[in-house]
C-alpha cells in the first residue's frame, strides 16, 4: 500500500505508531467524549489530535488502554479499527449514542448490541451481505455482566445501522421514502432494539482483521414510544454507557489473563 505518512509505521488518519495505543481500545464517535472517558483511565495521555481521531492512552487494571474517537459513521470508524490493529490494537468497545426502536427501550437505558442490520455502504466493501455482522461474544458478555453489576437497566440484541441520520427521522421526505419507511417497519417486526451509525462496520472490519469487537449505546430517546403516545425521556449524559464499557474492560483484562 502507498505510504501517505512519510514515515514507516506511522498512520496517516490517526497520527499514532506502534506503542502508541493498548490491545484495549474504547471507541466513541464524538471527539469530545475522549477526554471524559480517558478519565476512567489511569495517567491517561492525549496521543493524538487528527481530524476526527483523538487518542488518549492510559493504564486500567496495569493494563494499556486507549480511547480513540471515529467521527460519525461507517467510513471513518473502519479507518480507526484499521489503523489501529496495524499497530496493536485487537479489542474494541464501542461507546456510543442510538435512537430506540424497540418499544420497551426507553431514554436512558443502555443498548448492547449482539449484531448489526447492515444498512450501511462500508461494511459491503469488506464482505458480502451473508455475512452478518455480530459482536464478539467475550466481550458481549462481559458488556452485560458490567451493566448487570451497576444496577443499569439495558436491553441487549440487533441494532439497525444506517449512513443517513436523516433517512430515519424524516424519510418521508426522501426519494426512496418507500424503501426506507418499509424496512423501517420490517426492523421494529424483528424486535429491533435501536438504530445507530457504526456498529456494523466496527463489527465487519474487526471480523476481517481477526479482532474482538462490542458495542453499549446510550439512547437518547425512542421515536416510536413518541410516536405510540408513551413516554419518552430524552437523555445526553453517556456516562452510564461508558461506565459500562470501562467496566466491561476490566471484567476482559482480568478474564484474557487467566487465559493462556
Amino acid at each position: 500500500m502507498q505510504n501517505y505518512s512519510g514515515e514507516a509505521g506511522l498512520q496517516y488518519h490517526i497520527q499514532l505508531r506502534p506503542g502508541d495505543v493498548g490491545r484495549y481500545v474504547i471507541l466513541p464517535g464524538d471527539p469530545k467524549r475522549c477526554e471524559k472517558i480517558a478519565k476512567h483511565l489511569e495517567g491517561p495521555k492525549l496521543m493524538a489530535d487528527s481530524r476526527e481521531y483523538v487518542t488518549y492512552t492510559g493504564t486500567l487494571e496495569g493494563e494499556k488502554v486507549s480511547v480513540t474517537s471515529t467521527g460519525i459513521g461507517g467510513p471513518s470508524a473502519a479507518i480507526a479499527v484499521e489503523e489501529l490493529c496495524n499497530i496493536g490494537a485487537d479489542t474494541f468497545l464501542r461507546v456510543g449514542t442510538c435512537g430506540g426502536i424497540d418499544l420497551d427501550v426507553k431514554g436512558g437505558d443502555i443498548v448492547i448490541a449482539t449484531g448489526a442490520i447492515r444498512m450501511e455502504g462500508t461494511s459491503r466493501e469488506y464482505a458480502p451481505l451473508e455475512f452478518p455482522a455480530v459482536a464478539d461474544l467475550s466481550v458481549t458478555n462481559a458488556l452485560v455482566q458490567a451493566a448487570r453489576g451497576l444496577g443499569l437497566p439495558f436491553h441487549a440484541g440487533v441494532v439497525q445501522c444506517k449512513d443517513s441520520f436523516y433517512g430515519q427521522h424524516e424519510p418521508e421526505t426522501k426519494p426512496v421514502s418507500f424503501q426506507l419507511q418499509n424496512k423501517w417497519e420490517a426492523w421494529k417486526r424483528m424486535g429491533c432494539k435501536a438504530s445507530e451509525m457504526e456498529s456494523a462496520a466496527v463489527y465487519i472490519v474487526s471480523a476481517y482483521r481477526r479482532a474482538r469487537a462490542g458495542c453499549a449505546l446510550l439512547v437518547m430517546g425512542n421515536q416510536e414510544r413518541d410516536a405510540a403516545g408513551l413516554p419518552n425521556p430524552i437523555v445526553h449524559d453517556t456516562e452510564a454507557a461508558i461506565a459500562t464499557a470501562v467496566e466491561a474492560l476490566r471484567l476482559l483484562i482480568k478474564k484474557d489473563r487467566e487465559t493462556p
